[in-house]
Parts: structure tokens; C-alpha cells; sequence
């Protein structure tokens, strides 16, 4: 599993984008089932990540944050042992679900974390190999997810430590284990790197690799880090190539979430990408390339990242690992097939980045969303700064500027989506939340 870390739709080869240099990722693309219409349930790391681990909405999982209660201001505030124990409050919401990396390990796979993981030391999810460990890192710093408290300790921030010099410095951790284990168990990859997410320190040559290109000025950092990125992507497919493994192998390729920089603050996103409604935070092209049983083919019904837990357990025969709260679509049946999966909605929430409580995901909502069809409603929920109520044409307005909500014309089909919306979770109930006991 391929997880890159804050790139929008919009920023790869092979989703029309003649600027930016993806060449491994376009050849992924190429050879895979690739649905051109994905969407994450939120666009922020922790929530996203804990979808793909989980197969849950956040509002099921019960993360849809990034800092718990009381919230990061407050614990930068504590001693390292305080926010230690603060960030670990939440790990049952974790521990008490069938996760990807448990259930494969116990029919026999071994598990790697690397890169980015919010919850802990990686066994906190299932994984029984990784690199992040849930404390500072040795050596300090934003890329090994380190940062100081306001009384001088160091603690890990919480979103991979250690694990996050994966592709940014290294690859080697992931060759090793696929070395160990070829040929002996089957094995899962989590391969989740701090990229293109910021700092945007890629070398030179990256950079480089845009002479010539009409690139705006407060894209080119954030390009180069796609290009740093898309050279790691084809180094580990070279590798499992190499070692003759690309052909029986899976390979799941997702963005976290979407992002577009600040055209002031080149390294902080616009504020209609990530940590928003908008498609440029939510929506992302998925990938599944499996030699000789998917043929490539591009796809436009709407898919969703709680897809793809049903849909890889599907892949390796443990479709009955698949669990009630599951609520994704098994993309498999059709992939396999070469046809586009079923016409359905895609559903999700934007919340903020603090919790204040834990187990009452709806008291943090500030806006439920779904789109059906070129269509797409977002309804305000209680938290502040609740989100507008909003419809969207995404078929003659994909970057929402025209909001159709006040147009009468529109009120039978903003209530036929608002329906659905309350079908999929309605507002108030938190009763599918995981609960620690």
C-alpha cells in the first residue's frame, strides 16, 4: 500500500496535469484499475490513515482528529510524560478493531509500518514490524515527527517519528524486510512517507527537473517534492521487480488527503484543499495493479478509500475477515472483470483539527458532505466554524465557485441528497463509534 502524503487529484501525470513529473506513477497507473474518482472521508492525515488501516468512517472509528482532548495547544503545554499519556487516551480506538495489518497477520503475514502512522508505537495497529514507535526520535527535528514542549522536553509529535525518514532519507527498511521475507511468508507493506508533504527540502535536482515549465512560482516546491516522491515510488516497484515479485504482488496506491499550496505561504496548504470541504482536499485518484488478474482500465464511478479494506482482503481470500461495521464496497468482483464498479454515492465529514471529546464524533462535525453523480451537498453540522450549506455542479463548476444552494430550482434535489446523507449517518447518532470497553 503506495500512501502519498498531501497531493491533490489534480497533481499527477496520468489525471491530465502535463506539468508535474510523475513518470513511475503514471506506469503504475497505466497497469492498474485506476478509478479517477476516489475520495477519502476526510481531508486530514490522521482520519484518512485510520480509514485505510480500519475500513471505518471516522464517525465509526471514532479518529477524526489529529490531536485528542484537550487539544495540541493545551498539550504543548504539558511535561514529555503528560503528553505522552494524553496522546495515548486515545489508542483504543486502534486496538479494539479488526484492522488490515491484524487480521493479515494472523493468517500468517507479516507486517511492515513505515512512514506516517498516528497511532502510536506501530503493534498499537497490528503491525508486527515497523518504525515508529510513539517517542522522540534520536535525532530531532520536523522530519523525524520530534518537537519541542513549551517547558523544553522533546516528544514525539505523533504522526510517525522515526518512521517518517522512510523515502525522504531512506528506503532501506522496507528492501530489508521484503528481502527477509520473500519466498518465506507473505508479507504487507504500509509505505506511507512524509511526501509531498512539507518541509519542501527536495534537492536541486528536482527542482531542476522543471526548467523549461511554466510552473507557478508557489507550486514549484511542492512539485518537486511530487517528483521526489514519484522517484521513491519506482524505486520500490524496481525492487519488488527485481526480486521477482512484482507480478504475485498488490499494489494499492491512495493519497491521505489532497493539498495545494498557500500562493503567499508556499508550505501551508490554500483554504480549499486540505482540512476542507473542497475536492482539492477530499478527492484522489486509487489504484490497484495485480499482474495478471486486473486489467489495466480507467474508471469514473465514485469509489471510496472505505473500499479498500473489503477489496484487499478480498484480493488475498479473506473476504470473511470482512467485518458488519465494514461499510465499503469489495472493488475486486468488478476489477478483476475490467468493469466499472456500481454507480453510488461517496459520503464524508469535515471536522476540526482538536478533539474536545472522545466517542462523540458528532459534536465535532462542521459540515456532513456526499456526492451523487456530478453532484455534491455539503450540510452544516454543530461545531465551529460550521461549514455553509453548499451545492455544487461538479460536472460545470469542478472547482466550486457557484454555490447552487439558494437556487429554488435545486431544493427537490438538495433534499433527495440530504436524505441520503442521513441515511449514510445521521447527524446527532454516535451510536457505531468504537467504545473502549
Amino acid at each position: 500500500m503506495i500512501l502519498a502524503d498531501d497531493q491533490s487529484y489534480r497533481d499527477f501525470g496520468f489525471m491530465g496535469n502535463s506539468l508535474v513529473h510523475t513518470p513511475h506513477l503514471d506506469r503504475l497507473a497505466a497497469s492498474s484499475a485506476c478509478y479517477v474518482n476516489g475520495y477519502v472521508p476526510m481531508s486530514v492525515c490522521r482520519p484518512s490513515l485510520a480509514t485505510l488501516l480500519t475500513g471505518l468512517y471516522p464517525h465509526q472509528h471514532g479518529i477524526h482528529f489529529n490531536h485528542p482532548p484537550p487539544g495540541l495547544r493545551a498539550m504543548r503545554e504539558m511535561s514529555a510524560a503528560q503528553y505522552q499519556a494524553t496522546r495515548a487516551t486515545s489508542d483504543y480506538l486502534i486496538e479494539r478493531v479488526p484492522t488490515l495489518p491484524r487480521i493479515l497477520s494472523r493468517h500468517g503475514y507479516a507486517c511492515l509500518q513505515t512512514g506516517k502512522h498516528w497511532e502510536g508505537d506501530y503493534h498499537t495497529a497490528g503491525f508486527t514490524d515497523g518504525m515508529t514507535l510513539g517517542r522522540p526520535a534520536d535525532r530531532l527535528g520536523p522530519i523525524t515527527g520530534t518537537r519541542q514542549q513549551s517547558g523544553g522536553e522533546w516528544v514525539a509529535h505523533g504522526n510517525g517519528d522515526v518512521g517518517l525518514s522512510i523515502g525522504r532519507e531512506t528506503m532501506q527498511p522496507i528492501y530489508d524486510f521484503v528481502d527477509e521475507h520473500a519466498g518465506k511468508q507473505p508479507f504487507f507493506v504500509w509505505y506511507a512517507p512524509f511526501l509531498p508533504h512539507s518541509p519542501y527540502d527536495a534537492a536541486d535536482r528536482f527542482r531542476r527537473l522543471y526548467d523549461g515549465k511554466d510552473v507557478p512560482e508557489h507550486l514549484l516546491p511542492y512539485y518537486a517534492e511530487i517528483a521526489r516522491f514519484d522517484e521513491t515510488v519506482g524505486a520500490l516497484l524496481s525492487h519488488l521487480r527485481s526480486k521477482d515479485l512484482l507480478e504475485s504482488t498488490l499494489v494499492v496506491f491512495v493519497s491521505d488527503n489532497g493539498l495545494r499550496p498557500h500562493p503567499q505561504r508556499h508550505e501551508q496548504q490554500n483554504a480549499r484543499s486540505k482540512l476542507s470541504q473542497y475536492e482539492d482536499g477530499l478527492r484522489t485518484p486509487i489504484l490497484i495493479r495485480w499482474d495478471g488478474h486486473v486489467p489495466p482500465g480507467e474508471y469514473q464511478p465514485l469509489v471510496q478509500t472505505v473500499d479498500l479494506v473489503p477489496t484487499v482482503l478480498s484480493a488475498v481470500g479473506l473476504s470473511a475477515e470482512v467485518t458488519p461495521r465494514m461499510r465499503g464496497l469489495d472493488l475486486m468482483p468488478t476489477a478483476i472483470a475490467g468493469e466499472p464498479p456500481p454507480e453510488r454515492p461517496a459520503f464524508g465529514a469535515i471536522y476540526p483539527n482538536d478533539a474536545v471529546t472522545l466517542g462523540q464524533p458528532s459534536r465535532h462535525v462542521r459540515g456532513r458532505w456526499v456526492r451523487a453523480g456530478d453532484f455534491k451537498l455539503v450540510v452544516p453540522g454543530p461545531a465551529t466554524p460550521a461549514l455553509p450549506l453548499a451545492l455544487y455542479d461538479l460536472a460545470s463548476d469542478p472547482e466550486e465557485r457557484s454555490n447552487l444552494a439558494a437556487d429554488s430550482a435545486q431544493a427537490e434535489r438538495i433534499a433527495a441528497l440530504h436524505l441520503l446523507l442521513d441515511q449514510w449517518w445521521p447527524a446527532t447518532d454516535d451510536a457505531d463509534v468504537t467504545q473502549p470497553q
